[in-house]
């Protein structure tokens, strides 16, 4: 289950990783809250602030995958971190002298969006180059399951913290000082134990070349397809989590935290599940994502709120079983030379489809109350497995290609 842990890089970098994802989601629950304060409540602002920081990567994230092809990987790594912990520092003290707007915040959405276009895509490709194509499978997991152990500890922390002090300001603050723990991380990597791949030289129609490549390969097309219409309402999810407990069940922010710690505990629990895989298949990936879907609507009319926090669990395991086993599969079928790319298109599909669902689902929610909002986003992510596969094979029919079988 551990095994990419011996090796120092990938250790060093997962440590890093592991107190800078606390901050993240200590960021993250501070800005949905920070948000409903200044709104009184606004769903539709919910919205269109998780919308703002996901648009960039809709627009620019395959040029960011681009870039991770032309450029080192590390450099590029420490830089977008840096400026992060940047963008951090500056709304926590916005927050902190009271002075803080909503427009601000989606600012900083906006540009957290812009920097993540090159940081995912390299990230997500600098991780072969720290463990090699053996143990991808296994370092994918893990890093799935480090992101969402700091997804139980942030939240809940998140929550208490608010409380105790008073409000979200300070948070961003901590968030910012966690950069130093990846930054370091990087700084102070074994060049030499890294398995570097060539920098692609720059040329004309390096983007294009890439979506020809997904598109000829079913082994790629179909995970693609299948993470670009279940992200569209799964990137959204947390935003319903703060929807349903402070508008349904009216909890308090420290409630809320335990709800998403209990949905990213079953998050966590899927990817250590993940990393005992040996090989993750396609029948893995499409039980998640009708388990999600499904999870989603018993969420939805979950009657009180320990249901509501029960059966945030296995909708968590659901979801982190679609984004695991798609990750993987995606990155060891693709060549070095191309990685870059396709994990550009890879999370432009994974993030972006949040500026079309989140306002959506904000939409629905303010129509139709929260409940509605998660019911039917349940609904659309069944419909758009379905829809995955028929996509599939009609290109693949169209390319000359035999259409991939489920199974």
């Amino acid at each position: 289950m551990f095994r990419s842990l011996r090796i120092r890089n990938y250790r060093m970098f997962s440590a890093g990783g592991a107190v800078s994802n606390v901050g993240t989601w200590l960021q993250r629950t501070a800005q949905d809250w920070l948000i409903l304060d200044l709104t009184h409540g606004s769903a539709s602002a919910l919205g269109t602030a998780t919308a703002l920081q996901f648009l960039p990567m809709l627009l620019f994230g395959m040029f960011g995958g681009v870039l991770a092809d032309r450029y080192p990987k590390r450099p590029i790594l420490i830089t977008a971190q840096s400026l992060m912990a940047g963008l951090a520092l500056t709304i926590g003290l916005l927050t902190m002298t009271g002075t803080a707007q909503v427009w601000h915040v989606y600012v900083m959405a906006f540009l957290l969006g812009m920097i993540s276009c090159v940081e995912v895509p390299t990230r997500q490709a600098f991780v072969v180059e720290m463990v090699g194509r053996q143990d991808l499978p296994n370092a994918i997991a893990l890093n799935s399951s480090i992101f969402n152990l700091a997804r139980v500890l942030g939240p809940a922390l998140a929550g208490v913290l608010i409380y105790v002090l008073g409000g979200t300001g300070p948070l961003f603050l901590i968030n910012a000082l966690t950069f130093g723990g990846v930054i370091s991380s990087l700084v102070f990597m074994r060049k030499a134990e890294l398995n570097l791949s060539e920098p692609v030289p720059r040329a004309k129609g390096q983007l294009r070349e890439g979506l020809r490549y997904v598109l000829r390969h079913e082994e790629l097309l179909m995970p693609v397809l299948l993470i670009a219409f279940v992200s569209m309402f799964s990137q959204s999810f947390s935003m319903s989590i703060a929807l349903m407990a402070r508008e349904v069940f009216a909890a308090g922010a420290s409630s809320f935290g335990l709800a998403s710690s209990m949905f990213a505990v079953g998050a966590f629990g899927g990817a250590l599940l993940a990393a005992r895989r040996a090989r993750l298949s396609r029948k893995v990936l499409f039980s998640g994502a009708i388990g999600f879907g499904l999870f989603q609507i018993l969420t939805g009319i979950a009657p009180f709120y320990p249901v509501y926090l029960l059966l945030l669990i296995p909708t968590g395991i659901a979801l982190i079983t679609i984004n695991t086993a798609a990750n993987a599969s995606v990155q060891i079928a693709t060549s070095p030379e191309m990685r870059g790319r396709v994990m550009g298109i890879y999370m432009l599909v994974f993030t972006g489809g949040a500026p079309l669902g989140a306002p959506l689902i904000g939409w629905l929610s303010e129509m139709g109350g929260p409940r509605m909002g998660v019911i039917l986003s349940g609904a659309l992510v069944l419909v758009g497995t379905g829809l995955a596969v028929v996509v599939t094979r009609l290109i693949s029919s169209r390319v000359g290609r035999p259409a991939l079988a489920v199974a």
